[in-house]
């Protein structure tokens, strides 16, 4: 059954009701979003042209900030633009796009993520079977995969929240269109599509996030067995991994494993896991890996060459 929806577009709180505070966040969050594109951009392209970073590791890498960049992209722009504006609106179906890909993207970088993990523990605990068990054409499914877990998730969500009636009102208490918020809005009981939208996205972050926990114990059990400079080097691949694994996963748990519930700091921690995140990805990749260093530089010297012949 279709929704019955009386209501064909949504006022968006925004998350500050301060004039001043929005223009100071426009300030803020534009170069942010900015830095987002380029510095995952910039992966992107080292990870195509780099002849050092064909492993599997690089590939997924390469798709990871692809995703981060589709993913900020879903929300950020439109956030951005509406902390100048004095009425923010979404049509009814423009809302339901925004969740639809931002739930898309977002559950495809949990499956990217899980299947990195993956890598990793092949890549350490079977070395000598890496190449075979991590050729190309998994690789390649394992991304497939990836993208397909993302589509299946958000198409269910999506289906939970067209069949529920908004006949008003249309005012969305946050700062971009999402499954729980617009939930406070429809007309009728929503309790069980809020156990049924936190069992299709809160509990699956908590699995994946279990998993991939699990799977770095078992890869630092291994280590042991490794010499110390066999060790620093994996742990140093791992600890990027980690890292941007725990601060993506930690506000996705916090936020989506409630039941149609919102708490007056969700809007804050949602910042963080679409404004901040996406940006970090780069940072800590590039930061703490040696060959993706040495890939960017390589490419920015043949950059600066062709530029300075055909000059």
């Amino acid at each position: 059954m279709a929704s019955t929806a009386n209501v064909t577009e949504f006022i968006i709180t925004g998350l500050f009701q301060d004039a001043e505070v929005q223009r100071a966040c426009f300030v803020l969050f534009l170069p942010v979003y900015l830095a987002t594109l380029a510095g995952n951009g910039l992966i992107v392209l080292t990870v195509s042209v780099g002849e050092s970073l064909r492993s599997p590791m690089y590939f997924f890498l390469g798709y990871l900030s692809l995703v981060e960049i589709c993913y900020s992209s879903t929300v950020v722009p439109k956030f951005v633009a509406d902390l100048l504006a004095k009425i923010k609106t979404i049509s009814f179906k423009g809302c339901l796009a925004q969740i639809f890909f931002f739930h898309f993207f977002g559950v495809s970088e949990i499956f990217l993520l899980t299947v990195m993990a993956y890598d990793r523990y092949v890549a350490i605990c079977k070395p000598l079977h890496y190449t075979t068990i991590m050729s190309r054409q998994v690789c390649a499914v394992l991304v497939g995969t990836a993208w397909a877990g993302g589509f299946m998730h958000s198409f269910a969500q999506i289906l939970l929240i067209f069949r529920l009636p908004f006949c008003g009102p249309n005012v969305i208490d946050h700062y971009f269109c999402d499954v729980l918020p617009l939930l406070k809005l429809a007309c009728s009981d929503t309790f069980l599509i809020g156990l049924l939208i936190v069992a299709n996205g809160g509990t699956l972050s908590v699995i994946s996030f279990v998993v991939l926990l699990a799977s770095y114990v078992v890869i630092l059990v291994h280590l042991r067995t490794r010499s110390s400079e066999g060790r620093r080097k994996a742990l140093s691949t791992c600890a990027s991994h980690v890292t941007v694994v725990t601060l993506f996963f930690a506000p996705c748990v916090f936020i989506y494993l409630r039941p149609s519930a919102t708490l007056p700091g969700d809007k804050l921690v949602a910042v963080f896991y679409t404004v901040i995140t996406p940006l970090l990805n780069p940072v800590i990749y590039s930061l703490r890996n040696a060959e993706v260093r040495k890939a960017m530089r390589n490419l920015r010297i043949g950059t600066a060459k062709l530029l300075t012949a055909r000059g």
